[in-house]
């Protein structure tokens, strides 16, 4: 950035009132230096990094994907257990407090989340792309109100993007 200020910092003309020869040049030089330098350097340093290895014993992916395994099974067991300890006298005859108690005790029991395979995601993705489509069609029935339409989307969106964590 500073040799793009000296560049313009040349005058346009000379002090005879002469144009100063190839400033338009330099200006564009200094433009495309300074361009080829952020891009080349921004979009290669992380390449050469990985590259290099050299960070390999800071950033152990397999020890952060067990980290991040172990939380979330920890955080589904801790839930499950607040849910049994604070709620256990609603439990009896409550619909909403015991579905929600079986959804948090089927999802400790769960080990991990491998059923989520390639070929499951696949056909995961595709369903929430053809439930756009079907809201896509029929948002353009004027009778209904085009906000519920956007936060169906928006759910759709949400299972996506959880989709990507799994």
């Amino acid at each position: 950035m500073v040799s793009l200020a000296a560049a313009l910092a040349i005058p346009v003309t000379l002090s005879d009132g002469t144009a100063f020869p190839h400033r338009d040049l330099i200006l564009f030089i200094t433009f495309v230096a300074i361009l080829l330098t952020l891009l080349v350097q921004g979009l290669t340093l992380p390449f050469i990094i990985k590259r290099s290895r050299l960070f390999d014993g800071i950033f152990n992916e397999a020890a952060e994907e067990e980290t991040r395994k172990k939380m979330k099974q920890g955080l589904k067991q801790h839930v499950y257990e607040v849910l049994k300890s604070r709620y256990e006298n609603d439990l009896n005859g409550h619909a909403g407090i015991e579905k929600i108690l079986r959804q948090w005790e089927e999802r400790a029991k769960a080990a991990d989340d491998s059923w989520m395979n390639g070929k499951t995601k696949i056909i995961f993705v595709e369903l929430l792309e053809s439930q756009r489509q079907y809201l896509t069609e029929l948002n353009k029935d004027p009778s209904i109100d085009e906000e519920i339409i956007r936060q169906q989307l928006y759910q759709i969106d949400l299972e996506e993007e959880r989709l990507k964590i799994i």
